[in-house]
């Protein structure tokens, strides 16, 4: 069942635009239905259109008091670490924390909170700044927080590379793993940085969709219209284990990590490499990390932005690396880019697909690319795939891949 890297996924916890809870982001991201929507928060911004998280109740899920100690990307990462451990039947009053690592991926943390205490200097004075700014600016705070709350005692490690930190948080979780430095891995990626100052500097960069009219039409991956992403909030976290961990407490497996890629383009702070040489190398990496053959790969959940270039140099990267038979779709066009939190929520997403043998639509793709040469479903289709990819890239030129399996297959993408 497993190679001598393997992680096995035993739980799952979504926070998404989606919804709360993985059957409900799950179902709306087969369903095809975007998210974004006119943001009341971005007004007077030259770009107001974003992907909330819907009905997220802090004080209900968290308690008050210790939803106000908390920036709104630990408050998601908690309730997603929550379902996570719940998900996968482990009880942290009885683990032993010392064998448990929590690591995060997060974009940029504090956005809101650093937002809203600037404010207070600059309108107030600087006796009103909060004493917990540190706290609920600082980049370490969310996997901090998550540790505290789970009674976690192992490695703590927060991962930072850009809108790859949460594909980058699975992969060095699955390393920790194998080097033997816990049994269970608490890992993925949060991000809160929909506030006007980061979605104005978005703005500026001309990264946005400018699709005003139609906001829900906004984020459309691959498509011949695409023009700019949507920026999103939320987390995904998932709890890895060393399979013989898994095996000997009788644990569900929901799926695995079998192999884990990163590079850097070294090209340009913002752009993606033109040729894409930084992407290949990371799909090519998390391939020979498993062991598997491209041709072994039937279904990738695509970085998929709805930019103008990133999607067709991914797309030209997909084909070179795995050919056109794969069936290939960006979940972004119903969540919206969640930033620090997009490459965990996705991989999540990706062991769905091949636990339900179902691979989710690309949303608001009404016509692709002429330029682009793959299979992109625009509804959901069955596929028995057994093996799958996820790609994520992101700002200073981080790529990373990760290799997925059902838990259904063996190391060697055969079925048992």
């Amino acid at each position: 069942m497993s190679g001598p890297r393997t992680a096995v996924v035993t739980g799952l916890g979504l926070v998404t635009p989606a919804g709360i809870g993985v059957e409900p982001t799950w179902r709306r991201v087969c369903a095809g239905a975007p998210t974004a929507t006119l943001d009341p928060q971005l007004d007077g911004l030259p770009i107001a259109i974003s992907c909330r998280v819907p009905g997220f109740d802090a004080a209900a899920l968290l308690g008050g008091r210790a939803a106000r100690k908390l920036d709104p990307c630990a408050r998601f990462a908690l309730v997603a670490g929550r379902q996570a451990v719940t998900d996968a039947c482990l009880d942290p009053r009885t683990w032993n924390g010392a064998r448990v690592a929590v690591v995060l991926g997060v974009g940029g943390y504090g956005a809101a909170s650093i937002d809203e205490q600037s404010r207070i200097l600059h309108t107030r004075s600087a006796g009103q700044v909060s004493p917990q700014l540190l706290t609920l600016s600082l980049p370490n705070m969310a996997a901090g927080q998550l540790a505290i709350d789970l009674g976690a005692t192992g490695p703590c490690l927060t991962i930072s590379t850009a809108c790859a930190s949460g594909t980058c948080a699975l992969g060095i979780a699955r390393d920790l793993l194998a080097l033997g430095y816990c049994d269970i891995a608490v890992a993925g990626g949060a991000d809160a940085m929909v506030s006007p100052l980061v979605m104005a500097g978005f703005a500026q960069m001309g990264a946005l969709s400018h699709r005003a009219h139609d906001p829900a039409g906004a984020c459309r991956p691959f498509d011949r219209d695409r023009d700019g992403l949507v920026a999103a909030e939320g987390a995904g976290v998932l709890v890895l284990e060393r399979p013989e961990h898994a095996r000997e407490r009788g644990a569900r497996v929901r799926g695995q990590i079998l192999g884990f890629g990163m590079s850097a383009d070294a090209h340009h702070l913002a752009a993606p490499s033109p040729d894409g040489a930084g992407l290949e190398l990371a799909m090519l990496n998390a391939l020979s990390d498993a062991g598997l053959a491209a041709s072994d790969i039937g279904h990738v959940n695509a970085h998929g932005t709805s930019t103008r270039r990133n999607d067709l140099i991914e797309a030209r990267v997909i084909e070179r690396v795995l050919g056109s038979a794969p069936l290939v779709t960006s979940t972004k066009g119903v969540t919206g880019h969640m930033l620090g939190a997009a490459g965990a929520v996705e991989a999540a997403l990706t062991l769905l697909a091949l636990e339900q043998r179902l691979v989710p639509p690309t949303a608001n793709l009404e016509q692709l690319d002429e330029a682009i040469k793959l299979d992109i479903p625009a509804a959901a289709t069955p596929c028995d795939a057994q093996l799958a990819m996820s790609n994520s890239a992101g700002f200073g030129g981080q790529n990373a891949s990760l290799v997925l399996a059902a838990a259904r297959t063996q190391a060697d993408g055969r079925a048992r």
